[in-house]
């Protein structure tokens, strides 16, 4: 519900004042909130502390805060510098990086940087907790190719659905020396989240053993209140036949975006590693937790008004399926000005090159099948090693879903070209590291370990079901 639909858009603001100084006369830190029907703001951008060409130096902190979410109401959150979504990590392909991290949490945890192509040793996966007052540096290079949109996020094993829901996560975007799409093009970032809140406006995390807690469990937490950079049903301005270029990251725990503008196709132009070899058409989205999708969009007539809903989408359980899944839900508002309509721009008919990785080039074949709360029969064991590749190797892999609900796969380290899904061969290549398998669906993807030995996860991308044990470990050797 709007908070403008709720009372005086006038007295909440005052109210929301007043606690605010109440809050920082007692020494507490509170950041203003954003409110309701506003201009979409990006997240903060981290500031870069080196002055030498080539090099990126930031530092990030993950703490525990208190921000004004909605409603004027203070809400206990984690943040990564004391934003949620935290501040976005600007990159181009090339740049050294070096990450100063310091978790200011009362416990550990990781900063995994999902999607980038890294040493195994910088992956920020369980295997490296950052203990409660620890220090930490990362330091890796962006690869030439790999520009796109990615993000940053917990990763301890058994913590990390709730690290995610108490705020932390934020937004990686990797630029190309020569991207094809015009400069001209307005670029947006939108960080999509869900929550859940109390009356009192206090985060809502289930209580172990109620039923709140077993119906997480079964679907992943899911919280009805829609976020776009952390603020609830915002506007987009553009201007009469003006294309925007939207990098959108589905940052929920486990809720699928079924993305549409009515009236309007979409031209989708990249996904999780980077930009299509040519754009495609659609009428909808369908973005599984932790995907992510580039997309232009192009304003309508002067005055007019449309939304960016989520249509619905059944992933569910039937017996665990929330009542209210089959209704759309608008996420932001398109507000098309009165402007003069703006100068036409050539959208490229080629975009860039994906090179096929050769399947017949593959010496392994590996199934993964999502089971109840599983992978192939077994729950995670940080000890044990579930594959074995050799570094240098082309594998293809069968991901077989055996139950009754979605269950998003990702894997860290290395991106992958999806073959087919239920045989049916994929419509064009692309670059993927994480991939939607529905229920009783199979998908088959082609994947090249051309560096970086180590052990990576591989997992069910619903949080609740990674931290129950749904995961595994690759380890790539020499």
């Amino acid at each position: 519900m709007h908070a403008t639909k709720r009372g005086c858009p006038k007295c909440l603001v005052r109210g929301s004042v007043l606690v605010a100084l109440l809050l920082t006369s007692l020494g507490l830190r509170v950041l203003p909130q954003r409110q309701t029907a506003t201009e979409l703001a990006a997240p903060p951008v981290l500031r870069n502390e080196s002055t030498r060409p080539g090099v990126v130096e930031v530092t990030l902190t993950a703490s525990a805060t208190r921000l004004a979410l909605r409603n004027g109401q203070i809400t206990d959150v984690f943040a990564y510098n004391g934003s949620s979504p935290g501040p976005t990590l600007e990159l181009r392909e090339g740049d050294r990086v070096i990450i100063h991290f310091r978790n200011d949490l009362a416990e550990p945890t990781t900063v995994h940087w999902h999607g980038i192509h890294l040493p195994a040793d910088q992956d920020g996966s369980p295997f490296h907790p950052v203990p409660a007052g620890g220090r930490r540096d990362f330091r890796w290079t962006v690869p030439r190719g790999s520009a796109g949109t990615y993000w940053y996020h917990p990763h301890l094993h058994h913590r990390t659905g709730h690290q995610v829901a108490k705020g932390l996560y934020g937004a990686i975007i990797v630029r190309a020396p020569d991207d094809p799409l015009p400069r001209a093009i307005t670029e947006r970032l939108l960080v999509l989240a869900d929550q859940r809140f109390r009356p009192d406006g206090s985060i809502d995390l289930a209580e172990p053993r109620s039923m709140a807690a077993r119906i997480d469990a079964e679907n992943g937490r899911e919280g009805d209140v829609l976020f776009v950079n952390g603020q609830e049903m915002p506007t987009i301005s553009i201007r009469p036949g003006e294309v925007q270029r939207w990098r959108i990251i589905n940052a929920a725990a486990a809720r699928v975006f079924r993305l549409a503008i009515p009236g309007q196709r979409i031209l989708h132009v990249g996904s999780d590693g980077g930009l299509f070899e040519r754009p495609v058409e659609v009428d909808e989205l369908v973005v599984a937790n932790s995907e992510r999708v580039e997309i232009l969009v192009r304003g309508g007539a002067p005055g007019t008004r449309t939304v960016l809903r989520s249509l619905p989408y059944d992933r569910y359980i039937p017996q665990t399926r929330p009542r209210d899944w089959d209704r759309p839900r608008d996420i932001l508002t398109i507000q098309t000005s009165r402007a003069p309509a703006a100068a036409a721009v050539a959208i490229p008919a080629v975009l860039r090159r994906v090179p096929p990785l050769d399947t017949a080039r593959a010496t392994v074949r590996r199934t993964v099948t999502f089971g109840q709360g599983m992978i192939n029969n077994r729950h995670f064991d940080l000890a044990r090693v579930d594959f074995t590749a050799r570094l240098g190797a082309t594998e293809i892999w069968t991901v077989e879903n055996v139950v009754g609900m979605d269950h998003p796969f990702h894997l860290h380290g290395f991106q992958f070209q999806v073959i087919e899904r239920n045989g049916v061969p994929e419509p064009f290549r692309s670059w993927k590291d994480a991939v939607n398998v529905r229920r009783q669906e199979t998908v088959r993807f082609v994947v090249r370990f051309d560096d970086f030995p180590g052990k990576w996860m591989f997992h069910c991308h619903i949080l609740d079901h990674e931290d129950q044990g749904m995961m595994g470990i690759l380890e790539v050797k020499r």
